[in-house]
This record gives structure tokens, sequence and C-alpha cells, in this order.
């Protein structure tokens, strides 16, 4: 039994950086090219407020692009992550 599964091991793996080599010729888009959302399902104010803009001024220094705090409060949270959740999927909108 183990001399058949024996084969597979290096075909998986010469599969696998075979994958590697052909996914590294895509050419992507350069991003980010607009401004980006960071939604805080939490009240202004409070410490994940005080954390989100933190982390957005730094990353607005590492992007070059301004990174823009939204706090979305209620519903437990919900709300924030319910706009989160229909927004594009195009990395413009953090949560």
């Amino acid at each position: 039994m183990n001399a058949r599964k024996l084969p597979a091991v290096p075909a998986a793996l010469c599969f696998t950086l075979l994958s590697f080599f052909i996914a590294s010729g895509a050419v992507a888009q350069s991003y980010p090219n607009r401004t980006i959302c960071m939604v805080v399902p939490f009240a202004p104010g409070g410490g994940t407020d005080t954390t989100a803009r933190i982390v957005s001024q730094r990353l607005a220094e590492q992007l070059g692009v301004p990174v823009v705090v939204d706090n979305r409060p209620g519903a437990g949270s919900m709300l924030g992550t319910e706009l989160v959740a229909k927004a594009p999927p195009d990395g413009y909108t953090l949560l």
C-alpha cells in the first residue's frame, strides 16, 4: 500500500513548484491608486478607534495614499461589518 502512495508525493511536489513559476508571470496593476476606507464598527473615541487611526496613519505613509477611518457603530458591530461585506471586493474597504 505504501509503495503506491510514494510516487504520488514527488509528483505532487513537482506540480506545486511548477504552479509557483506559472503564477509568477502574472502582472498585477498598481495597488493602491486611490483612497482606502478603513471601517471601524465601534464608536469613535474608544480604544479600537484610536488603534485604527494610528494604523491608518502608518498605512497611509507606507502606501502613499490617504486612508480614511469610517466609524460605523451600532447593532453589535453588524452595521460596519455589513458595509464592508457589501463593498466591492477591490481591496479598498478594510474592516
